[in-house]
């Protein structure tokens, strides 16, 4: 595992998915060759992205509009990428982020006329022009995903069915957009899912 080193990986998918498994699985497999990893939520991992992931994700605060959503999520990537991501990867580290840019790609976009390009184009700025190597999306239907869900549910989570179905859908497009970004059916065995994380970075050059 070695090509890992100073790789940036995203896992990515809809709520409840289980990419925040698959993450801690791919931190044990990659520690365990020997090679340091950085494990990063998005939005979160310093203190003034978990300032703002809490603003974003309060129920209250239901008056905040797509755009500025969107660049609260950018605000966040901006300071992980300043204080955590970019100085892990000039470091050699293996850094594994669980939900990055694919997921404005997917939440916010088409909301208040926010396009593609909108939101790559803001995306450039908050992470340097830094993109992952690699980013895999856990993608299965929303109505079993919705279902693993067991707790209160936060701003986001608690749009309509509707919403989160667009969400799958832009998730899906971004696999056909670019290379670096693969899907894998996430309705399975966390283990086998696992196993197929692993054969994508084994190829990853």
């Amino acid at each position: 595992m070695n090509h890992l080193r100073g790789k940036f990986i995203v896992l990515d998918g809809g709520e409840g998915c289980g990419k925040s498994t698959q993450a801690k699985m791919l931190v044990e497999a990659v520690n365990c060759a020997g090679i340091q990893t950085v494990l990063v939520r998005d939005p979160g991992a310093t203190r003034v992205g978990e300032m703002i992931r809490g603003i974003l994700l309060n129920p209250d605060n239901k008056e905040i509009g797509m755009r500025c959503e969107m660049l609260l999520y950018m605000a966040s990537r901006a300071q992980m990428m300043h204080e955590t991501i970019l100085p892990a990867l000039a470091a050699g580290k293996c850094v594994i982020c669980d939900r990055f840019v694919s997921s404005t790609l997917a939440y916010q976009l088409g909301g208040d006329g926010l396009t593609a390009q909108d939101i790559r184009t803001v995306a450039n700025v908050a992470i340097s022009n830094r993109w992952p190597d690699i980013t895999i999306i856990f993608d299965m239907p929303v109505h079993l995903s919705s279902a693993r869900l067991d707790r209160p549910l936060d701003r986001i989570e608690q749009r309509p069915i509707s919403y989160h179905e667009q969400v799958r859908k832009n998730y899906l497009l971004q696999a056909k957009d670019s290379p670096s970004v693969h899907i894998l059916e996430a309705d399975r065995d966390p283990k086998l899912i696992h196993a197929d994380v692993m054969k994508l970075l084994d190829a990853l050059k």
